[in-house]
């Protein structure tokens, strides 16, 4: 014990002296990186093998054949997207081909959309949200 308390005060007393700056610098460095090394080490396995996961499931998927049916159009909608029977994403599609065409996306809130005399039949509404409008449309859709 008494070779243990005359060592540590020597330690102290050389470094203070000479280097307090590289003190700082060296040791707070050498012990932080290794520190954060190993907690760095832990995770990215697991990052790994959560996308290996992710992948599979995409590949087994298939289309839900209820977007898949065609639906024919109300008069209203028929005079945005055409009258033909398309599929409900095909609707999306071509009302929203109809919407950037006329410039009626909100400019300051883009998730709003302005409704033109065409689209306010459809909507019943002069503005309503994008999430929104989906729903209006499937009611002009049997």
């Amino acid at each position: 014990m008494a070779t243990a308390k005359k060592a540590a005060p020597a330690k102290k007393a050389a470094p203070a002296k000479k280097a307090a700056p590289a003190k700082k610098a060296a040791p707070a460095k050498k012990a932080a990186p290794a520190k954060k090394a190993a907690p760095a080490k832990k995770a990215a396995p697991a990052k790994k093998a959560a996308p290996a996961k992710k992948a599979a499931p995409a590949k087994k998927r298939t289309p839900n054949a209820a977007f898949m049916k065609a639906m024919t159009p109300s008069a209203h909608l028929a005079a945005i997207i055409g009258d033909k029977a398309v599929p409900r994403t095909e609707v999306t599609k071509k009302v929203w081909e109809y919407i950037k065409k006329n410039g009626l996306q909100d400019k300051a809130k883009k998730t709003m959309i302005n409704a033109d005399a065409k689209l306010k039949e459809i909507f019943k509404k002069a503005q309503v949200s994008m999430f929104e409008m989906t729903k209006l449309i499937n009611s002009h859709l049997s």
